[in-house]
């Protein structure tokens, strides 16, 4: 059995149980973070739905199409993957890959193809590292996370959804407003932090690193666990913003030595490849340590994912799946693929 038939029974059964919660049959019966587990694989299966719509109905319709693995059904199936926006090169590679078990396992039934397809894009994410979508905090102490990444992706969204969670977790939670450049910026953030009842720090200095120094001051005073930072989303001048995330990570570090803990990069899944080239320009300027995709419930491009490991090797650390608070959720490759390609 493949490894994409284990992943369809195991969350199959997940699936049924959910439908019981919801009908109160054995909301008793289980524990919360059994609930939890159960109810993140149902948003991937709903967030993902548009995504399975477009990108697994077309790798179903090949099937039906060819009545032979042909170069034809190779040369349909890397534009199947391409326009998923998994990325030409990372396309090419798969089915290379895919060509050869073809080869040396004597692949003739589509069914078996199906799984063979889907373990090898397991495997373009999973590669041979042991990955974790869970943020570096530690107990005890005081953890910093840098956000970055340009206007417009939901950004600041991101840091009040990720706050939320945290919050809910049993953590002390304070936001810095560090973009001191969007006009509206600071009075957002601090919005959403009177709506999640957690601490806010900003004010209308223009010195980023300065509001951070004294909000840091003020969280360690307070023996915070957590502190959100965002940050201006420029990246028209490369110099000046590395200039600035380097002043704003020696400040950090001078007041909570090994912090930053996390940068996180925030992208917005529905710009695809533009997307990825935010990633590889961040990359350039600051130490990345995982992303943030917004909106992927909003694609039917949703093979980005793959995209991001294979070009840019940073781990997605988060996925907004929908609009509420608690619709951002850890990134877990597992249900990712069975919510992708559950009806494939």
């Amino acid at each position: 059995m493949g490894l994409f038939s284990k992943l369809k029974q195991v969350f199959s059964k997940k699936e049924e149980t959910y439908e019981e919660i919801k009908e109160d049959n054995i909301k008793e019966e289980i524990s919360d973070s059994e609930k939890e587990d159960i109810e993140e694989t149902e948003k991937y299966v709903d967030g993902l739905s548009k995504s399975r719509d477009n990108f697994v109905n077309k790798l179903s319709f090949l099937g039906i199409k060819y009545t032979k693995i042909s170069d034809d059904f190779y040369d349909e199936l890397e534009e199947i993957l391409i326009t998923a926006d998994i990325g030409v090169n990372t396309v090419m590679d798969f089915v290379d890959r895919l060509k050869k078990r073809v080869k040396e396992e004597k692949i003739e039934d589509f069914e078996y193809l199906k799984e063979v397809i889907v373990d090898e894009l397991f495997m373009i994410y999973v590669g041979n590292d042991v990955l974790s979508s869970k943020l570096n905090i530690k107990d005890g102490e005081l953890n910093v996370v840098l956000f970055v990444g340009v206007n417009g992706v939901g950004k600041t969204t991101s840091i009040a959804k990720i706050a939320n969670k945290l919050k809910n977790e049993g953590k002390k939670v304070m936001l810095i407003a560090g973009d001191t450049f969007r006009a509206g910026a600071v009075s957002q953030l601090n919005e959403w932090a009177k709506k999640l009842n957690v601490s806010f720090f900003g004010d209308d200095r223009t010195d980023p690193s300065a509001v951070i120094y004294d909000g840091l001051k003020k969280a360690k005073e307070g023996n915070y666990d957590v502190v959100l930072v965002d940050t201006a989303g420029r990246l028209q001048n490369k110099a000046n913003l590395m200039k600035e995330l380097e002043k704003m990570n020696r400040v950090i570090g001078e007041l909570a030595p090994n912090n930053p803990v996390e940068t996180l990069l925030v992208i917005d899944a529905t710009t695809g490849q533009n997307g990825i080239n935010q990633a590889k320009s961040f990359k350039e300027i600051t130490n990345i340590t995982g992303i943030v995709l917004t909106k992927l419930d909003g694609t039917a491009k949703g093979g980005i994912v793959l995209a991001i490991k294979e070009l840019v090797d940073i781990p997605v650390k988060f996925v907004g799946l929908g609009e509420k608070e608690t619709d951002m959720i850890p990134f877990d490759i597992e249900k990712y693929i069975y919510g992708l390609f559950k009806e494939f």
